[in-house]
C-alpha cells in the first residue's frame, strides 16, 4: 500500500514542479509548496502557468485512482467476487464495501512487486534529484507495461494498434500506453467472465435439481431459489469456497 501512495505522490510532484529535479542538488528533499491567494494577482505568465498546473494536479488526482485501478488487477478481482455473490444469490451478502475492500487489498498484494519496482527505479531516484520528470515517467511506466502485457491477449492489442495504424512493437517498452491500457482492460473483462462462468456452473446444477424436485412434488408455487439457497451456502462452505476463489485469482496472475 505504501508503494501505491508513493506512486500517487510522484504524479502530484511531477505535475506541480516542472524540472524541479534538474534544478535541485542531489539529496535535497523535493516537496512542493502551494500558496493559495485570492485576488492581488498581476496576471503574469508565470502566475497563470502556476494556476494551470494547480488545476492539472487536482484533475489528475481525481482520475488517478480510476486510471491506476484500470492498470492493475482490481477489475478482474472485483468482477469475479461479484459473480460469486450473484451465483450464491445471497443478495447483498457480502456487502459491496467488503468485496471492494477485499479486492483492494488483494490488488495491493498482487501488484506489490510491480509497485516496488516503480518505487525503486522511478520514485526514489526522482525524489533524490537523480532523474528528470520525463526520465521518471519513462522508468515508472515500464513495470506497468510488463505486468499488463503478460495479461493482454495479442488479438486485443492488435485491435488498438491497427486502429491507430501504429507499427508492430518489437519489445514491450515499444507498446504505446494508449493502446496497451484499453487492450489490457478488455482482456481482463474476458478473463473475469470466463472465471465467472465456471463459478456459476455448480450453483446452476443445484438450482436445476431443486426445481425438478419441486415440480415433481407439485410445489410449483414455492420459489426454487428459497430452497436452493441453503444448499448453495452449504456446498460453498464444504468446499471452502472463498479459499478456492482467492487461490484461483492469485494463480491466474
Amino acid at each position: 500500500m505504501k508503494y501505491f501512495l508513493q506512486v500517487l505522490m510522484l504524479v502530484a510532484v511531477l505535475l506541480s514542479v516542472p524540472d524541479m529535479a534538474m534544478a535541485a542538488p542531489v539529496g535535497t528533499p523535493l516537496v512542493p509548496s502551494i500558496d493559495l491567494k485570492i485576488g492581488g494577482g498581476t496576471g503574469t505568465p508565470q502566475e497563470t502557468s502556476t494556476a494551470i498546473q494547480l488545476l492539472l494536479i487536482l484533475t489528475v488526482l481525481s482520475v488517478a485512482p480510476a486510471i491506476l485501478l484500470l492498470m492493475t488487477s482490481f477489475a478482474r478481482i472485483i468482477i469475479v467476487l461479484s459473480f460469486v455473490r450473484n451465483a450464491l444469490a445471497t443478495q447483498q451478502m457480502p456487502p459491496n464495501q467488503v468485496l471492494i475492500a477485499l479486492a483492494l487489498f488483494m490488488t495491493f498484494f498482487i501488484m506489490a512487486p510491480t509497485l516496488g519496482q516503480v518505487n525503486e527505479t522511478a520514485v526514489q531516484p526522482f525524489m533524490q534529484g537523480k532523474l528528470t520528470q520525463q526520465q521518471a515517467f519513462d522508468a515508472a511506466v515500464i513495470p506497468f507495461k510488463q505486468f499488463m502485457a503478460k495479461q493482454t491477449r495479442e488479438k486485443d492489442l492488435a485491435l488498438f494498434l491497427e486502429y491507430t495504424k501504429a507499427e508492430r512493437p518489437k519489445t514491450i517498452q515499444d507498446i504505446p500506453l494508449n493502446a496497451l491500457v484499453p487492450a489490457y482492460a478488455i482482456s481482463e473483462l474476458k478473463t473475469a467472465f470466463q472465471i465467472g462462468f465456471m463459478i456459476f456452473i455448480p450453483f446452476l446444477v443445484i438450482d436445476m435439481i431443486i426445481s425438478s424436485i419441486l415440480m415433481g412434488m407439485g410445489m410449483m408455487m414455492l420459489p426454487p431459489v428459497m430452497i436452493s439457497l441453503p444448499f448453495k451456502i452449504l456446498l460453498f462452505i464444504m468446499v471452502d469456497g472463498w479459499y478456492l476463489i482467492v487461490k484461483s485469482l492469485l494463480t491466474s496472475f
